[in-house]
């Protein structure tokens, strides 16, 4: 076999073998996430919730606190994110490490959660649970379903920012403000210069 046969051979097996790498990697991912989601209707089903085609959507009075005692540990399922303009359904972990990524939506640790006043903060690929994160509009709307009660948020604003940038986390405590974020540019492939953050906030009525 001649010397540029041999390379080219050698070329195709590494791209063949990268391929097959990030397959494993695609179906290994949508594993986690579907056992994960199992595991969110699971949690938000036992307290009676619904799905989104069944809820009623939430008044004042219906937004029940978040439980003193609800801290969950890092990896953990903590609820369910229903994006009916997206037709989509996604477990949120607590946690933004890699490794809960894998799983769905992550919450990052140290924010505050659905029922208390403070800024929520979800996080998720672009490529995998947030793919179609870019369709949303200011006005759309989407529930989080937790052990304790359903929440349904509306979607005021929009921003993208440089990946450096840490005044969009404040973590503050005043009032309930919910952010999803993700990176950007969606269709870039590799690490992404810049965030793109969605703005939401509770909505007590219709």
């Amino acid at each position: 076999m001649k010397k540029g046969m041999i390379v080219a051979f050698l070329f195709m097996i590494a791209g063949v073998s990268v391929i097959g790498y990030g397959l494993f990697e695609k179906w290994s991912m949508d594993k986690k996430t579907e056992a994960a989601l199992r595991d969110a209707v699971s949690i938000t089903e036992q307290t009676g919730k619904a799905g989104v085609s069944d809820k009623q959507e939430p008044n004042k009075k219906e937004r029940p606190p978040k439980p003193d005692d609800f801290a969950p540990e890092i990896g953990e399922v903590v609820g369910l994110l229903e994006i009916p303009r997206l037709d989509a359904k996604l477990p949120i972990v607590e946690g933004t490490d890699p490794a809960e990524l894998e799983k769905g939506v992550g919450h990052f640790k140290g924010a505050s959660f659905p029922g208390e006043e403070g800024q929520i903060v979800f996080s998720g690929h672009r490529d995998t649970v947030f793919l179609r994160l870019g369709e949303l509009e200011v006005g759309d709307r989407f529930y989080v379903s937790m052990p304790y009660g359903d929440y349904m948020y509306e979607i005021y604003d929009s921003k993208i920012v440089d990946e450096d940038d840490r005044s969009v986390i404040t973590l503050q405590k005043e009032k309930e403000d919910l952010l999803l974020t993700t990176c950007y540019p969606f269709t870039l492939t590799g690490a992404a210069p810049e965030r793109y953050i969605l703005y939401a906030k509770p909505v007590d009525s219709r």
